[in-house]
């Protein structure tokens, strides 16, 4: 089961990328209104494995309850919003991004690992 931190505000959003240089980061922007993105949410859960993403950390962000953050979050990246939307952060910077049925969990997985150090 995954266990998920929450992103609930813009402020937030430096110490996540800078959490993001010693070890990946998921940002998951979930909107509670919409199927595909309960759909998108799902996959994730239903996938994640603890063991192999121990060293991960999982945001998530309600964009409903805190749009101001979700739009801080496309700013200060340079990614443009999307709902769903998975972005991972890697020695500071997003190493992929997806939305809708595009997110998935291998591929959140491996987007570290062609990152050279």
């Amino acid at each position: 089961m995954i266990k998920w931190n929450k992103l609930t505000s813009p402020e937030q959003i430096e110490s996540v990328i800078e959490e993001s240089n010693s070890h990946p980061v998921l940002i998951f922007k979930h909107s509670t209104s919409c199927s595909i993105s309960a759909a998108s949410l799902d996959r994730i859960e239903r996938k994640w494995d603890e063991s192999e993403m121990r060293d991960w950390k999982p945001y998530y962000l309600d964009l409903l309850a805190d749009r101001s953050t979700s739009h801080a979050v496309a700013n200060e990246l340079g990614i443009e919003h999307q709902s769903p939307q998975a972005i991972v952060l890697f020695q500071g910077k997003p190493v992929y991004d997806a939305s809708h049925f595009s997110i998935s969990y291998d591929a959140i997985k491996s987007a570290t690992k062609d990152v050279v150090l």
